[in-house]
């Protein structure tokens, strides 16, 4: 029997360790397009563009371990075409059988195509050569465009760089559409305090040379343009094969596909939740849980993925950690705990009843309470309200 492996990421590496550390044992193949072994991400944008990591320590597993595990290790190869019917994966001029499949293939940075045909230098952020490339390049006038998480940290790290920043974003705050009009303006705020130049409600209009105009009229002249405007899932593959896609491969609340022997996780992966509906998320802890997941759902496991999205942030000397997702359904309270002036706080989103997301900001003691909360009903809303009432925490 033979489990073939599409992606090089974090996903692709917990489905491989997953599978062995439930006995499998046939054969595994691992096809990574990149030449790296299979790495963490968030690092990138954090202590590799920070320079506090070394590139070589993102790195999930050493090649030794792999070895160790019988991994046919394919790196630097694409797989250009899987045949359902034949079950096979096309990689170079090798055709390789599979009797299960998992595809891991990832997400890819959304492009500004305007700045890609510029004479700027334009850099994007998604693999450990990006990080490394940019990390060299932090200095001068820094344009950044999109504050997301990746714009506002590479924000960050060139501040500390000693950089001169400008932050484009065409809403009205910076991660508003997770954060909310309540809390967004609080990391705005972080930011002008540390000298970034955020320019909200704002986008570029023309480039005219080494110049970059907004529709504020400013003209900019950029040593660097950094894109950070979101990543879409690699499920081009998929699609072709003729596997259910739309923003990403669809697969059920198992991460199974249309196809009973193909399976999907991580960024790629748009998975019918039992409480959430359709999602794909694009953040580390889903990435390796998913990676699992697959595996077992791979072996025959039958329960569904009922896991909560979470993610983490730091951003010069603000730490947050967010749990839940809010979704369409939007809410009906926001509580929030602590003080926004020091930006020590933890948030809740309640919707009928339910807390369907948290986040703290400074507060780690509280990231255990989150877990606790979060897609439960509390027997009292006003004890979450009243400061004075510590808030739940794991026995023992």
């Amino acid at each position: 029997m033979t489990t073939v492996v599409i992606g090089g990421g974090l996903a692709a590496a917990n489905a491989v360790d997953e599978l062995r550390h439930q006995g499998y044992g046939g054969d595994i193949v691992l096809i990574g397009a990149e030449p790296h072994l299979p790495y963490e991400r968030p690092p990138l944008s954090k202590g590799v563009l920070l320079g506090n990591e070394a590139p070589d320590s993102v790195f999930v597993h050493d090649r030794q371990w792999y070895d160790e595990r019988q991994v046919d290790l394919r790196l630097g190869a694409t797989a250009t075409a899987i045949d359902r019917d034949r079950r096979t994966v096309s990689v170079g001029g090798d055709q390789l059988t599979y009797d299960r499949l998992i595809l891991a293939t990832g997400s890819s940075p959304r492009r500004l195509t305007a700045l890609d045909r510029s004479d700027l230098p334009v850099q994007y952020l998604r693999t450990l050569d990006d990080a490394v490339a940019l990390e060299a390049k932090l200095s001068g006038r820094v344009l950044i465009v999109g504050a997301g998480w990746i714009g506002l940290e590479v924000a960050a790290a060139a501040r500390r760089a000693g950089a001169e920043v400008t932050v484009v974003e065409n809403a009205a705050w910076p991660l508003l559409a997770v954060l909310g009009e309540e809390l967004a303006p609080l990391i705005a705020r972080l930011h002008r305090d540390h000298g970034v130049d955020l320019r909200l409600g704002t986008a570029i209009t023309g480039i005219e040379g080494p110049e970059v105009l907004l529709s504020d009229g400013t003209r900019l002249r950029p040593d660097l343009v950094v894109a950070g405007i979101g990543a879409g899932p690699n499920d081009a593959l998929a699609a072709a094969a003729g596997l259910a896609t739309g923003n990403g491969v669809l697969v059920d609340a198992r991460l199974q596909t249309d196809d009973p022997a193909v399976f999907a996780a991580g960024d790629v992966a748009n998975q019918d939740h039992p409480s959430l509906g359709r999602i794909r998320v694009e953040h580390w802890d889903n990435a390796i849980e998913q990676g699992r997941h697959a595996a077992r759902s791979a072996l025959g496991h039958t329960d569904p993925y009922t896991r909560q999205p979470y993610f983490f942030s730091d951003q010069y000397d603000l730490g947050l950690e967010y749990l839940g997702h809010v979704g369409p359904a939007g809410y009906d309270e926001l509580i929030v705990r602590g003080s926004r002036d020091d930006l020590v706080l933890v948030a809740l989103w309640v919707r009928d009843g339910t807390v369907v997301a948290g986040l703290h900001l400074n507060d780690w003691d509280a990231a255990d309470s989150l877990r606790l909360l979060v897609g439960t009903r509390p027997e009292s809303l006003d004890a979450l309200r009243d400061e004075s009432v510590p808030l739940p925490r794991p026995e023992g």
